[in-house]
């Protein structure tokens, strides 16, 4: 499902509280009492936002979201691992303040990535050229180099705009995908293969040894 970033006053985003894209309703409170809400407008110091799906509120503070702290990342795909879960939500709570340092974070997400899927660890890009010998999918590979070259440019400042909140967004994307096709997959697949009766088992490992 497409990420959409939470907008203070629209009437659709993709929650902070769920990680559904969900139609939210939309009020604001300030001197004029309480009101529809537009933060565009600033029509009322605090906006709350109130998800359809998980009946969830999100606050704004004129345009800056204040609650869930946790930013406007979409959330970490359910089986990210914890060493990079914890760099992922630290970057996720810092994007609306430091684009580049959120940028930063995520490139280290994709390194321990790397290393969780058995490469070396020493340098980030020849873990990736190692895993594409393995047989890493070329989407995957784009994904990687493509976090790993705007994380690069947030700690040396380059030809990409790394305090552009949308292009550092986009990086969360790509560290769920990643996550996704090499974690999340194989796992269902494995899920799946192992509920198969025994006798089906045994037929399968039979034939393969011929």
């Amino acid at each position: 499902m497409k990420y959409v970033a939470p907008v203070c006053g629209q009437e659709g985003f993709t929650c902070p509280n769920c990680g559904a894209f969900a139609q939210q309703e939309n009020w604001g409170y300030g001197d004029n009492g309480v009101g529809p809400y537009s933060g565009s407008q600033g029509q009322y110091a605090v906006g709350v936002s109130l998800c359809m799906h998980c009946k969830k509120h999100t606050i704004w503070h004129y345009d800056k979201m204040v609650y869930p702290y946790r930013g406007s990342a979409p959330m970490p795909n359910k089986d990210m691992p914890i060493e990079i879960l914890k760099d992922y939500e630290e970057a996720a709570s810092i994007l609306t303040k430091s684009p580049r340092g959120a940028s930063a974070l995520l490139r280290l997400c994709i390194q321990k990535l790397c290393v969780h899927l058995g490469a070396k660890g020493i340098n980030i890009n020849d873990d990736i050229k190692d895993l594409v010998k393995k047989g890493l999918p070329i989407q995957i590979q784009q994904a990687l180099d493509a976090v790993r070259v705007i994380g690069n440019n947030a700690v040396h400042p380059g030809q990409i705009d790394t305090d552009n909140p949308t292009m550092a967004g986009s990086l969360f994307t790509l560290v769920n995908l990643v996550t996704d096709y090499m974690i999340s997959k194989p796992k269902e697949v494995s899920d799946i293969y192992e509920s198969l009766p025994d006798g089906a088992l045994k037929a399968i490992d039979r034939r393969d040894q011929f």
